[in-house]
Formats: C-alpha cells, sequence, structure tokens
C-alpha cells in the first residue's frame, strides 16, 4: 500500500494508506484518549472523546475512524479539544450514577482514569440520577446499567470475537441499554457461552464478576487482542 505523509501536533509523519488517525498517531507516540475504542474490534466513534481537528474542515473528527490523507494536516491536544473533552467526560458522569468509591472497577476504570487526568474535579451539569436496574441473574457475571457508558465494547466483543451474538444496544438517547438476546435477564440467555469476553472489554465497573467488592474488578484485556491476533495470523485451526 501506498505511504502518505501528514502533519500530527507539528510533527510530520508517514504511514500506509488506509489506516486511521488514531493508528497513526499511536504508533508515533501521540496519545489521543478514548473509551468505545478496543483492539481487536472495528471502530464506532461512539464515546466522542478521540475528537480531532483537522485543517481546512470546520467540524471535530473522530480519530478512531477517519481515515488519514495526504498532507493532512491534525491537532490532536489544542485548547478547544481539551475543552470538549472535559466536557464530554462531565456529560458521561451526568447521564448515569458513577460513584467511584463504591465501585468494583475503582481505580481500574478508565472513564475515573481519563477524568482525573483532564482534571475533572467537579461536574457542571445536574445528574440525572436515573434508576437502572442491576442484572446479577448470571451465575457468574453481573451487570450494573448505572455504570454503563454505552461504549458497545460488549457487544462488538461478543459478536465480532466470540460471535454468540448475545448482546446488542436497545433504544435510543437516555433510554439506550445494553441487553441481552430479545431483551431478557442475562441468566435466562439461551446464546450466552459464558465466555467473559464482554466482561473483560468494560471500561468501567458496568460488567463484572459476582463476588467482586470495591476496587477488585481488573479487566485483562490482553486476552481479546491476543485472540484476534492469533485468528489474523492463522495459527488456529478451525
Amino acid at each position: 500500500m501506498a505511504a502518505k505523509t501528514l502533519t500530527i501536533d507539528g510533527t510530520q509523519v508517514s504511514a500506509e494508506e488506509g489506516a486511521t488517525v488514531l493508528q497513526v498517531a499511536r504508533d508515533h507516540g501521540i496519545e489521543i484518549p478514548t473509551l468505545c475504542h478496543l483492539e481487536g474490534v472495528y471502530d464506532v466513534g461512539a464515546c466522542r472523546l478521540c475528537l480531532v481537528e483537522v485543517a481546512g474542515i470546520a467540524k471535530l473528527l473522530p480519530a478512531c475512524t477517519t481515515k488519514i490523507s495526504e498532507g493532512m494536516e491534525l491537532k490532536t491536544n489544542s485548547e478547544r479539544l481539551q475543552k470538549y473533552r472535559r466536557m464530554t467526560l462531565e456529560l458521561l458522569f451526568a447521564e448515569r450514577s458513577h460513584v467511584c468509591a463504591v465501585c468494583v472497577s475503582n481505580g481500574h476504570c478508565e472513564l475515573q482514569t481519563l477524568a482525573y487526568s483532564h482534571g475533572m474535579e467537579h461536574v457542571r451539569y445536574d445528574y440525572c440520577f436515573p434508576k437502572w436496574k442491576v442484572d446479577v441473574t448470571h451465575r457468574l457475571f453481573g451487570m450494573d446499567h448505572n455504570r454503563c457508558i454505552l461504549c458497545a465494547r460488549c457487544v462488538r466483543v461478543c459478536w465480532h470475537i466470540e460471535g454468540a451474538g448475545t448482546k446488542n444496544v436497545s433504544g435510543r438517547g437516555a433510554s439506550a441499554n445494553i441487553i441481552n438476546d430479545l431483551n431478557q435477564p442475562w441468566g435466562q440467555s439461551d446464546s450466552c457461552t459464558e465466555c467473559g469476553k464482554c466482561v473483560m472489554s468494560c471500561p468501567t465497573g458496568a460488567l463484572f464478576h459476582k463476588g467482586s467488592t470495591v476496587a477488585e474488578m481488573v479487566h485483562d484485556r490482553d486476552k481479546l487482542e491476543f485472540i484476534v491476533n492469533a485468528r489474523e495470523k492463522k495459527q488456529w485451526i478451525v
């Protein structure tokens, strides 16, 4: 594939045609914050934290789904982007109930980590305080919809890594939520293989192992990347 030359934050870099802005930036040590991106599954641009500025284009573009082009000039950490990301994080906290002190993923949460790194000391918006249920009907896992940020990582992992197709997104806007099969309790799902890949993929404490207490839930995503790489390299015979 042909190489493309572009400029990221004043530094000229080269990358293969077809690569995304996020891939190129990370390959060159430039960190762009994300929540919905997960190595090994396709990107959907849901969280909007990876938006970047592209010269000549008025609107901000998601780095995870935007392909590079010859001569592209990008800014990944401007004052405008910092303010936007801070606002997005605050809205995520306000939309549902993220009480870090009593969360199973306290200290191991990507949302919490990004809030710290972006200097989020408080939320300027009114909290919605939705009353979502906690599904603990599964014998191994639980799901707390109050902590879900609708990144859809679990959905993409369930469909495209495990191939079970158990999880999906139902509804729109503030009423959207993750469902199992035809919106039935997780423990009654006929398609769930109990693989736990969805739990590994979750960036917050929304999906957890039953029995985990405060700060005990650690997500091991290296296993997901290992599975994808092994399949792509045809290391397994199916």
